[in-house]
């Protein structure tokens, strides 16, 4: 959609503007400086000069270090005016320190004898995101500076922009302080929600408890009962197997037991006297999903399963799940029984060994090799263990122990099984479960409390904006200049900017990459499907390319793809989100 079709398109009134006043392209109010292609390879994190990144646009700080050369035009100050160019085309005031521009990051420096940058910051998020939401992507959304250049921004009097931007302050500032101060609670809630899950696990939450009640069976005690029950099942099983291959069990058999080993209880937290440290592989059985194949997805004893997609945090979500061809003998296997834990086995970094409890929410259901699974011990309550993988993922050890390829974090079935686990009395074991559920409950009754307040205050910040931009906010003046005139003002600067010589385009000092080849003749040349990221590689795209090189292949891209020559297939993850995409030269396209 065109700018102007995506103005007429839009609901949500951010976009309005009052009958008597104008529209301008952004390109003719205010300078759009590109961010300069400074290479990755003289990043620092302790030395050189800051580096503005896209991450850091909504932060107003960076951790990163550039130690080249660089041109002073790319030096960004504090209140600077900064859009991302990529992901969400996020845009927001520079903070205190000086930072350099990156590529992908825009500098926008109104003319403010035509427009006010405080209004232009008020008015560029509603555009920014209906693009957004306009916008198809390649492996990530890309805003391109012409795109920017051709906002047509609503052009009140100069004046009523003051009035506006005076107006808007006034009311937003005890709105935005509540809003930070909402913000800082739900972050303190959610540090409180860590801390108990802690607390729980350690024996923290039951030291009052513990004090007023005679325990009879410790943790110790609890243990050896897993042990010697363990014991019995594996010899029982042997024996079965014996008895099928009518053999004589041999001398000393029992001897080929392998018993889990214990951790060292000094390196770790202390637990009160009635608790010992373990493994989970005592705690419960651990058994990684079966793997999912595509020629299991036919045939006969089609069986739903769930997969790292229906796993939350706490919770299975059903409302998408798959099913897939077990034997008999696999579905007994992977069948799922009710307190069956669920952890995500691949996952971000953040998410991994994400734990929920099987409560039977399908009538059958196996899961497959994205998932882990763990089954307690007799005496041992599954949302005690939940509390404690919960706590092992909030705290980051799932982090420590994960393995990670190609962006996914594994947990792994047999390093999950090593990590240590608290363990209690089963008594003690559900009062703990008892109190966690009983804080929890309140806990999530506060944190809702904290999301509507801030859905409300997003919802009156919005009526404030629309009353804004549609006019109504502050009242016309009569002897302000009109719209009419300042936009010839405007346009006869525009004529006189137009006449003057082209000033020389300023780059950092360093040798640029530029892209040597076009992505029609990489893709015409490649027998077989590449990577977004692959194709523009081989079109010479590298940290030194130009910000303006790029734009062309993204250009040309949009061109191919339109007009069928390219064929795009997305590739997604287990979540069913795109993680990249493929692109292949249409056969009947190719020279």
């Amino acid at each position: 959609m065109s700018i102007s079709e995506i103005i007429a398109s839009d609901k949500t009134g951010l976009l309005a503007k009052h009958d008597s006043w104008q529209r301008v392209s952004l390109s003719k109010v205010a300078f759009v400086l590109n961010g300069a292609p400074f290479s990755s390879s003289l990043f620092s994190t302790t030395i050189g000069f800051p580096l503005i990144r896209i991450r850091d646009i909504m932060v107003g700080s960076t951790s990163t270090y550039y130690t080249g050369e660089y041109d002073e035009d790319f030096i960004v100050r504090s209140g600077d005016l900064l859009v991302g160019m990529d992901g969400d085309f996020n845009s927001a005031f520079w903070g205190a320190k000086p930072g350099l521009l990156n590529q992908r990051v825009c500098k926008i420096v109104p003319y403010q004898d035509f427009y006010s940058k405080k209004f232009l910051a008020f008015v560029l998020p509603g555009y920014l995101s209906a693009i957004n939401s306009n916008t198809s992507s390649v492996t990530v959304k890309h805003l391109s500076s012409g795109t920017v250049n051709e906002i047509l921004l609503p052009l009140p009097p100069r004046s009523e922009q003051t009035r506006i931007v005076a107006k808007l302050e006034e009311l937003l500032t005890d709105l935005d302080f509540g809003v930070a101060e909402l913000k800082a609670a739900q972050k303190k809630l959610g540090q409180y929600r860590k801390s108990l899950l802690r607390a729980a696990v350690e024996g923290t939450l039951t030291a009052q408890w513990r004090q007023r009640n005679v325990i009879s069976e410790s943790g110790v005690d609890l243990l050896e009962n897993i042990r010697a029950k363990r014991l019995k099942r594996w010899e029982a099983k042997q024996q079965e197997k014996f008895a099928e291959q009518h053999k004589v069990p041999p001398k000393d058999w029992q001897r080929k037991y392998a018993e889990p080993t214990s951790p060292d209880a000094d390196e770790l937290t202390a637990l009160p006297e009635s608790w010992v440290w373990t493994k989970v592989a005592h705690a419960g059985a651990v058994q990684l999903g079966r793997q999912r194949a595509p020629q299991f997805h036919t045939g006969s004893n089609m069986v739903p399963y769930l997969r790292v997609a229906n796993v939350y945090e706490d919770r299975i979500d059903i409302s998408d799940v798959m099913e897939m061809h077990f034997s008999e003998a696999e579905e007994q296997i992977f069948k799922l029984e009710v307190n069956d834990i669920l952890l995500n086995e691949g996952q971000s970094l953040e998410l991994v060994g994400r734990p929920a409890i099987y409560r039977g929410e399908l009538p059958r259901a196996c899961f497959t090799n994205t998932l882990v699974r763990f089954r307690s011990e007799e005496g041992v309550v599954p949302e005690y263990a939940l509390a404690v993988f919960l706590n092992y993922m909030h705290s980051g050890r799932f982090r420590k122990i994960a393995t990670i390829t190609t962006n996914i974090a594994h947990l792994g079935a047999s390093r999950f099984s090593e990590v240590e686990f608290p363990l209690p009395s089963t008594v003690e074991q559900v009062e703990i479960v008892k109190q966690l559920a009983d804080q929890l409950s309140k806990l999530r009754d506060q944190q809702a409390a904290v999301s509507h307040a801030l859905k409300q205050s997003a919802a009156q910040r919005a009526n404030i904006l629309r009353a804004a931009f549609c006019g109504s906010l502050v009242p016309q003046d009569v002897g302000d200049e009109s719209a009419e005139d300042l936009l010839a003002r405007i346009n006869a600067d525009q004529e006189e900017r137009d006449a003057q010589p082209k000033a020389r385009k300023r780059v950092a000092r360093k040798e640029i990459a530029t892209v040597t080849r076009s992505l029609f003749d990489v893709l015409n040349e490649a027998t077989d499907w590449l990577t977004a990221q692959e194709v523009f590689r081989r079109c010479g795209v590298t940290d030194g390319s130009e910000t303006d090189h790029i734009e062309v292949l993204y250009a040309e891209l949009r061109e191919l793809v339109q007009s069928s020559l390219v064929a795009v297939v997305p590739v997604m993850d287990e979540k069913g989100r795109k993680v990249y995409d493929r692109l292949k030269l249409r056969e009947a396209s190719r020279l």
